[in-house]
């Protein structure tokens, strides 16, 4: 084995991130970042240095599991969900459950929320649920404390701010308790199989995929297909696209911003089709 297997290896071991459902271009240069940030100059020595150094362990897991972020981030999307999908199923549904995959750190569910209360104010009977995943505990840590910088807030109007975040002594926002009251955060790793839950309404898996390798993306599709409800709705991210293994189990809802539907006539041959239990 070579020091770069060497290490990956020891990455699987201490971090539980696979990096074979990675591509291997993605962990070389995520991995060089942080030899070049701790001086060293080769695979062998920053793997000796990373097995015995618990705060790099925690700097690399970072390093691979980064996803930058914003509020309403991709307004084009947001407004597609917040003017067409959720008005719908506002208007149809009493209970919808929607599951942020990926989430980092928490803005995407925390924009699904303020869409959710303003939204609910005309039938405030209807019951939202948002699921919030992420395998990084330091991150989902981060989103279920909901303080951010103003930069992270550019996209939202200084009406949202005000009736959605308070202003700390420190000039960061916090997330009003309002808004956090619909979300579930919890940790969960994509490439487990199996979804958080079922029955849900909407996933969105927004610019994680760009990490995973061809397998991994349609082995995903197909989990979220039977998670889904019928005619439930999968949100990728703009760089992002189905593979031709799994693009039949998806119609198209509005191919530009890469909103899918999911095609009830379509099963894959997977044991994911079992039964996911919903919960809550």
């Amino acid at each position: 084995m070579d020091d770069f297997g060497a290490l990956t290896k020891s990455i699987e071991a201490i971090l539980a991130i696979q990096c074979a459902n990675y591509k291997e271009d993605y962990i070389k240069r995520r991995i060089s970042s942080r030899m070049r940030l701790t001086g060293k100059e080769d695979f062998r020595s920053y793997l000796e240095f990373f097995k015995d150094n618990q705060a790099e362990q925690e700097s690399l897991r970072n390093a691979l599991t980064i996803n930058v972020t914003k509020f309403w981030r991709d307004r084009e999307v947001f407004d597609i969900i917040h003017k067409e999908i959720l008005p719908d199923l506002i208007k149809r549904k009493d209970r919808i459950r929607i599951w942020s995959a990926g989430c980092a750190t928490g803005e995407e569910p925390y924009t699904l929320a303020l869409m959710a209360h303003d939204m609910t104010r005309l039938r405030p009977n209807v019951q939202i649920t948002i699921y919030a995943t992420d395998i990084d505990q330091e991150a989902l840590r981060k989103a279920k404390n909901g303080i951010y910088d103003k930069r992270v807030l550019e996209n939202l109007t200084e009406s949202q701010i005000r009736r959605h975040f308070s202003q700390k002594d420190d000039g960061k926002y916090e997330v009003r308790a309002h808004l956090k009251e619909y979300i579930r955060f919890s940790q969960h790793d994509l490439m487990s199989g199996k979804a958080v839950t079922g029955n849900l309404d909407i996933i969105l898996c927004r610019n994680v995929t760009i990490y995973f390798t061809e397998a991994q993306k349609n082995e995903l599709a197909r989990t979220f297909h039977p998670a889904l409800v019928s005619g439930g709705y999968y949100v990728l991210g703009k760089t992002e696209f189905l593979g031709r293994d799994v693009e039949k189990l998806y119609v198209p809802y509005n191919s530009l911003q890469k909103i899918y539907r999911k095609n009830d006539g379509m099963q894959h041959r997977s044991a994911i089709t079992a039964r996911i239990p919903a919960r809550g």
